[in-house]
């Protein structure tokens, strides 16, 4: 890597963090409350909004039955909350759904529970982003109207401060997330002083506008699907309960009572919000109206819909400006952080699925911060795609979003059942059997639930988009299989069979290739020469007649006594004419192996690199494919990459290799790479 690559990336992701400090990044509860349980924290800033907007196609009189809708949403959270903190506590490894899925129902299942998970997160980061943009385009009238772009630079911040680690971006996040929950908790409250202590009337801005049905006579079952449609939407509310389970591994020990613990935390919290919030939108008045221009037939020229937190914000800090800033900026900004559940849920995941050989193997490690780099980069890729097929619009998102979460709840929920079936068949302690019984009968009302509303999402939202996730999890599930088929593939061609033979090569035909008679020619023949092949000789190609003669006569004034063989190329293309001199070389004998010299030249500067070795590479890329062909390349340090090798060992050494004698003090204060004899 060159060094201004090198340097820009300490800039932005800091120096690289050893092995051994793994440990000192784990968190603690305080720090893994805003880590891991933003998304569904922050998803109560849209869940009941999204409530609102589907009654509103039966009009305002449907806004009587959010109330009990929210409910419901608060009982299903309660429940999820409560089976997940036995999935933690019985499954620490990180796995969390997938784990769960794979050992109690199957590879299979558990795939199908990995695939819509991935998808999911992917989702998690678009809709929180998107709904940050509306939030903060309510006060900001440029951010509304440049929605994407704020989204696609709201997913690179967020990527650049996860790449540093998940210890470092989770204190960046643990004040604004503290400081949502602050303003939310305070509005909800103040509001209700207001009301009920001081006498207040609060209106919201848009409670004396006139709501018109979008579907009139909406009655029977197309209203009770209307009710369906309005709760699924709310279920968003509980994306992101998962992703404490795939991240226990990163709680402090005891790692599943600690994650227990923030589950808990979480789930007051959230449920507190999201019912609050719904709360004060009944006592405000507050209209949100699926197609405002449309069904606000009263509303003035130019009225601009704002965000029902925004509207909340207005009404309850009527006289006091800064807190309506207050909310509406923290709120926009824990939804940008929202996103980070996903980026800490998704790249674990995906190491766990890179281990088992079902992604790519490049998924599986971590970075130079210890975060797992390529599954963070793999997530923002996907996500700024979303943002910007469907423009950043949370009402579009929303509808291919929380299926594939169910999945992964029904798939867990009815996992640990079976769990704790196998756990009960070998315990002979009473009060452990009691513990295991209760803990069964939680996941069986988790499974319950949780199975309903799966049910209820794919009756409502299946041809508004959720056929989409569907099919988005259906091929990850297949891409996932293939990978392992390949992996597996591989390693049975490559494992070692005992007692087998070592056969050597019957022949070595090595060929050094030349260009110019210069000092790299030279070393390469030197090496060639050294590794005593049966037959050795020198191959250039004519691209240019004036240039072929110049060096033959050059070749036989040095008398060199390996011979220059001259393949002739009337298209003027190198790599070609050098691959059938080579079939013709090896020919049919399995045991007669080409040994291929290529001289290159080994430069220090990035521009360089633009300017030498294309046609090296070239060749050896297709080089590599050939049987029987070794390649060997000879490299040849100019000047420019010494004195880049000369700066790399004037580097500082890490902590404790100066008394391990790997590196010594010189007398003028500089550090050197000196190792001691």
């Amino acid at each position: 890597m060159s060094k201004f690559a090198t340097v820009t990336k300490r800039l932005l992701l800091g120096r690289p963090f050893r092995s051994d400090r793994l440990q000192h990044t784990l968190l603690p509860k305080r720090i893994a409350l805003p880590v891991f349980a933003s998304d569904p924290m922050s998803s109560v800033a849209y869940a009941p909004e999204e409530i609102l907007l589907m009654l509103s196609i039966a009009g305002a009189s449907a806004y009587v039955y959010s109330p009990w809708i929210g409910l419901v949403v608060a009982l299903v959270m309660a429940a999820v909350v409560a089976s997940y903190r036995q999935n933690v506590r019985a499954y620490t490894s990180g796995g969390g759904d997938y784990e769960v899925a794979t050992v109690n129902h199957g590879p299979r299942w558990g795939l199908i529970v990995g695939s819509a998970l991935l998808v999911d997160y992917i989702l998690t980061v678009a809709v929180s982003i998107a709904s940050a943009a509306a939030n903060i385009g309510s006060a900001i009238p440029f951010v509304a109207t440049h929605k994407v772009e704020f989204a696609v630079v709201a997913i690179l911040l967020l990527t650049a401060m996860n790449l540093r680690g998940v210890r470092e971006s989770g204190t960046a996040f643990a004040i604004p997330s503290y400081a949502f929950v602050i303003g939310i908790l305070g509005m909800i409250v103040w509001g209700l002083v207001r009301t009920f202590a001081f006498g207040d009337e609060l209106r919201a801005e848009s409670a004396d506008l006139e709501l018109v049905a979008e579907e009139q006579h909406l009655a029977g079952l197309g209203f009770a699907f209307l009710i369906l449609r309005a709760f699924s939407s709310g279920s968003a509310a509980l994306t992101g309960v998962e992703a404490i389970a795939n991240g226990v591994p990163a709680f402090r020990k005891p790692r599943g009572r600690n994650a227990a613990t923030t589950l808990l935390m979480m789930g007051v919290l959230a449920i507190t919000m999201f019912l609050g919030l719904l709360f004060l939108a009944r006592l405000t008045g507050a209209v949100i109206a699926e197609d405002p221009a449309e069904q606000l037939v009263n509303a003035p020229e130019g009225y601009e819909q704002k965000t029902l937190v925004a509207q909340l914000a207005g009404a309850v800090f009527t006289d006091f400006q800064p807190g309506v800033w207050y909310v509406i900026f923290f709120t926009g900004l824990v939804l940008v952080l929202a996103a980070n559940t996903a980026f800490n849920g998704f790249p674990v995941l995906g190491s766990i699925l890179a281990q088992d050989r079902f992604l790519p193997r490049q998924l599986h490690t971590r970075g130079d911060r210890l975060a797992f780099s390529n599954g963070i980069l793999f997530l923002a890729g996907f996500a700024i795609v979303l943002v910007i097929a469907f423009n950043a619009e949370v009402t579009q998102l929303i509808q291919l979003y929380i299926v594939g979460v169910f999945v992964s709840f029904v798939l867990s929920q009815s996992g640990m059942i079976r769990h704790w079936n196998r756990q009960l068949r070998d315990e002979r302690d009473p009060a452990a059997r009691r513990a295991m019984r209760r803990a069964q009968v939680i996941n069986a009302f988790g499974l319950v639930m949780t199975s309903a509303v799966l049910v209820v999402i794919l009756l409502t939202k299946f041809l508004a988009g959720a056929w989409i996730s569907i099919v988005a999890m259906a091929g990850i599930y297949f891409v996932m299989g293939g990978i392992r088929r390949h992996y597996d593939r591989v390693a049975e061609e490559l494992k070692e069979i005992e007692g087998e033979q070592v056969t050597l090569p019957a022949r070595n035909h090595a060929i050094v290739l030349v260009s110019q008679l210069h000092r790299p020619t030279l070393r390469a023949l030197s090496y060639a020469k050294a590794t005593r092949p049966d037959v050795l000789e020198a191959v250039t190609v004519n691209v240019d007649d004036a240039e072929t003669r110049k060096l033959v006569r050059a070749w036989d004034e040095h008398g060199f006594s390996i011979p220059l063989k001259v393949v002739e190329s009337p298209y003027r293309e190198v790599t070609r004419p050098v691959l059938d001199y080579v079939k013709r070389v090896r020919g049919d004998q399995p045991r007669n192996v080409v040994t291929i010299f290529i001289p290159e030249y080994v430069v220090g500067r990035w521009w360089e690199q633009l300017l030498h070795n294309h046609s090296a590479l070239r060749l050896k890329s297709r080089l590599l494919f050939q049987s029987r062909v070794m390649v060997t390349s000879v490299p040849w340090q100019l000047e420019s990459s010494k004195r880049a090798s000369r700066r790399a060992d004037r580097s500082r050494p890490v902590a404790g290799d100066v008394r391990r004698g790997l590196f010594e003090r010189r007398g003028n204060g500089d550090r050197t790479r000196e190792p001691r004899s």
